[in-house]
């Protein structure tokens, strides 16, 4: 990858008026800022952010779930109910190029915020909602909770081990899933705006993310009329693919093909189940996958995970180890990859955070600025939301 040619960013200029909290619409925000675009992040004043007190762990006084969402933002603290601080958020509306924000349907145009009620004063305008259930019909009024859309929409039922009670995914998956499909809308919508001089209202729910995130889940059942069950880390289609246990830790192998099998065979030294019967095509071994599991793990238990991954690999084995967070973050760094950067907070402490995966060779994708403290910029965005739009250019 080449060096970055300038310090332009993609979406340098670009005005979002962040009207989210808890976490899908912050990713989103977050993914805009980290790309460049100057987020403004409205929050209520006293509390801000929900997730801001969503601790512990602790850093500098704010929960680390609120930081780990909320960088490359400003924030101006905002009563909505207050008509002085509703009239300046309506006046963000009108100067930004994209609004993003996840409350309650109908909560927005209370305060004279809807798309209905700023699209006039600014048709460029690209708005985007991020809602629970849909934000019409019966789902509206529904809140708009990662866990409830992992339990109506099917991941509980086939997460976990078989015979284990419905089990959540430890992080939300649906509300970060639906935080990046408001950006890939958003930058569609910019697209289009670019043509028609036209903005748009968009609008990505988290019940819609979760049935799409099955993918082939959902089209097994679409088509195939199958109804998944848990399967713990076993694949319904593919086998070897999953963990086995190691004299020390776990393995996992990901092997897709019958060339991959016969790898997988001559470095645990049992060519005989090459071409064993039960065991001889995917279709065998995914029909016998309790006695494959079997005798691979009593093959495997003879060296640690570590020595297996390395001549797994040595022979084209797709493997590798389970790492803990805390492994992970070191593997990174055998791997090079700088994923871990740091940035300097208002009162001097390091902010650490995870490196955006998106690598732009021009336009660099960066972390300027640390998570702001509630109403870090109040005074510099109040005077610029009075002044005069035409003061911009």
């Amino acid at each position: 990858m080449s060096s970055p040619t300038s310090n332009h960013r993609a979406l340098d200029g670009l005005i979002v008026a962040d009207f989210t909290r808890v976490l899908a619409g912050p990713v989103a925000t977050m993914v805009l800022g980290d790309l460049g675009a100057d987020v403004i992040k409205v929050e209520r004043p006293g509390s801000g952010d929900d997730t801001r007190m969503w601790g512990p762990p602790w850093h500098g006084g704010t929960s680390t779930y609120y930081q780990g969402v909320n960088r490359n933002k400003r924030s101006i603290a905002l009563d909505l109910a207050d008509d002085a601080d509703a009239e300046l958020a309506r006046r963000l509306a009108t100067r930004a190029d994209v609004l993003v924000e996840n409350f309650r349907p109908g909560t927005m145009h209370r305060w004279g915020l809807g798309y209905d009620d700023v699209r006039d004063g600014n048709p460029g305008l690209v708005y985007c909602t991020i809602s629970g259930f849909g934000s019409q019909g019966p789902g509206a009024a529904m809140p708009g909770y990662d866990l409830l859309v992992q339990a109506t929409g099917g991941m509980m039922s086939i997460n976990g081990q078989p015979g284990t009670p419905p089990t959540k995914m430890p992080i939300a998956l649906f509300d970060k899933i639906a935080g990046l499909y408001a950006v890939t809308g958003i930058l569609a919508a910019l697209r289009v705006r670019e043509e028609s001089g036209r903005g748009q209202n968009l609008e990505v729910s988290l019940v819609d993310t979760g049935l799409a995130s099955l993918l082939n889940v959902g089209s097994s059942h679409l088509l195939a009329g199958a109804v998944a069950e848990k399967m713990g880390n076993r694949h319904p289609s593919i086998a070897p693919y999953q963990s086995y246990r190691a004299s020390d830790g776990d393995v996992v192998l990901a092997g897709g093909s019958e060339q991959i099998w016969a790898r997988t065979c001559q470095v645990i030294d049992r060519p005989d189940l090459v071409d064993h019967p039960d065991f001889a095509t995917n279709k065998d071994r995914v029909a016998n996958i309790d006695r494959l599991e079997t005798e691979l793990e009593i093959a495997l238990s003879t060296r640690t995970a570590g020595e297996w991954v390395v001549l797994f690999l040595a022979a084209g084995v797709p493997a590798a180890q389970v790492n803990s967070v805390a492994e992970a973050f070191a593997f990174a760094d055998e791997l090079e990859r700088d994923l871990v950067v740091s940035t300097p907070m208002a009162d001097g402490a390091a902010f650490l955070s995870t490196r955006s995966p998106i690598r732009l060779s021009d336009t660099p994708v960066d972390v300027r600025a640390a998570p702001p403290s509630l109403g870090e910029h109040d005074d510099e965005l109040r005077a610029w939301l009075r002044a005069d739009p035409a003061d911009d250019n």
